[in-house]
């Protein structure tokens, strides 16, 4: 295992790697931190560019595990990075490409996370562990954990799209729908933790899920040969994704494997649940102001991201932004991106939708190369045709 520890990015305070997301003194977020000169004669473009393992763990040095051979892995990572021609056509952009998400274990990009999660659970002998979910998250942690040996209990809003709820029973977790929003899941993990001793696996109250994540932007570099887009858009809920591939971007330049300005990055939020929008824009969200969110139940529903500040800071620091689409948009998107050959989620429609309205107000250059996130596939929300109920 190379050496690392955690660093707060709010007060800079150094702790030793611990399974502990905020900050003891300030209650910052904690993210892991390597030493780069132990890391810097194996992780190379040479040595990457030999190694047969297609999946995130080809980046083992970088990762926070003690052994690549102690990973739980169902084989995720090492996406597609897909041309689309006739996009760009249609927008007039020099390039324009899909990471294709859906493609993981699980359908979603939520295997990344949680395979580096649960293996850092597996290792401390963490025998039960819980997560507040939208849906693709308590999937993606059900199966690793059943994977792992890990008795898995997750929380979802009662309105999560059915298949995706029958999708974490079939992994053997223990699965609560709940009554409002994922805050209000994770109050209930929270409430719990007393009587029932697991591990809280929520967004950034451990290390690992950003871990995971930030192996997206080393794939990017990587299939880019070590060069970085101009832009990337990615659609953001509680913005651990978001964090993720802005790590993995400075570590990359910290290695000398990338040089230049940072890929821009632009969230995307659905019109009725934006707090990274609002908060760009300085303005009160529904989060703040109690007004009525009426999002629709997918990952980008998340009113109360963990670290807001952080998330905007990040935007701002790439030259990036936040942008809010609404539904009709979405489903647009999601009929174009079928022309494509693609079948995406609300999420990754969402990020389509997001780059035609900031193409559309010249918020890109026609020059410029944009990667779209695709993060999970269309199926998983489609509504059953069974009439039975899930409770």
């Amino acid at each position: 295992m190379n050496k690392c520890w955690l660093r707060c990015t709010r007060c800079s305070r150094k702790t030793d790697f611990r399974l502990i997301g905020k900050c003891p003194e300030c209650r910052g977020t904690l993210l892991v931190e390597y030493d780069m000169d132990q890391a810097r004669p194996t992780f190379t473009k040479k040595n990457l560019s030999r190694r047969s393992e297609a999946s995130l763990w080809r980046y083992h040095e970088l990762l926070p595990i003690h052994s690549p051979k102690s990973a739980v892995s169902l084989g995720e990572g090492w996406t597609p990075l897909v041309r689309l021609p006739s996009l760009e056509a249609r927008l007039g952009l020099k390039r324009a490409l899909v990471k294709r998400e859906e493609q993981n274990p699980t359908g979603s990009f939520k295997a990344r996370g949680f395979a580096v999660a649960v293996s850092l659970l597996s290792e401390r002998g963490i025998a039960k562990a819980a997560v507040p979910s939208n849906g693709n998250a308590a999937s993606a942690f059900a199966a690793y954990a059943a994977r792992a040996g890990i008795e898995a209990h997750v929380f979802l809003p009662r309105d999560c799209p059915p298949l995706i709820v029958e999708e974490c029973r079939l992994y053997g977790a223990h699965t609560t729908l709940v009554d409002g929003m994922i805050h209000d899941a994770g109050q209930r993990i929270d409430a719990l933790q007393a009587e029932q001793g697991w591990f809280n696996a929520g967004t950034l109250r451990e290390p690992g899920r950003v871990e995971g994540k930030k192996t997206m932007g080393f794939e990017i570099a990587e299939q880019f040969g070590w060069k970085l887009p101009d832009v990337i858009v990615y659609p953001t809920g509680g913005g651990s994704g978001i964090i993720g591939l802005w790590k993995a971007f400075n570590e990359l330049q910290a290695l000398g494997l990338v040089d230049g300005c940072l890929p821009r990055l632009i969230s995307v939020q659905e019109e009725g649940c934006r707090p990274i929008v609002d908060a760009m824009a300085s303005a009160p969200s529904p989060a703040d102001s109690g007004a009525e969110r009426t999002a629709s139940p997918t990952g980008m529903r998340v009113p109360l991201p963990p670290d807001l500040d952080l998330l905007v800071s990040i935007l701002g620091k790439t030259g990036g932004t936040a942008v809010a689409v609404g539904q009709d948009e979405i489903r647009s998107a999601q009929r174009t991106w079928g022309t494509c050959g693609i079948s995406a989620s609300p999420e990754g429609a969402a990020t389509l939708a997001g780059l035609l309205k900031l193409r559309e107000a010249q918020g890109i250059d026609p020059d410029e190369t944009v990667v779209l996130f695709n993060t999970s596939h269309a199926l998983k929300y489609l509504t059953p045709l069974s009439t039975g109920t899930h409770e």
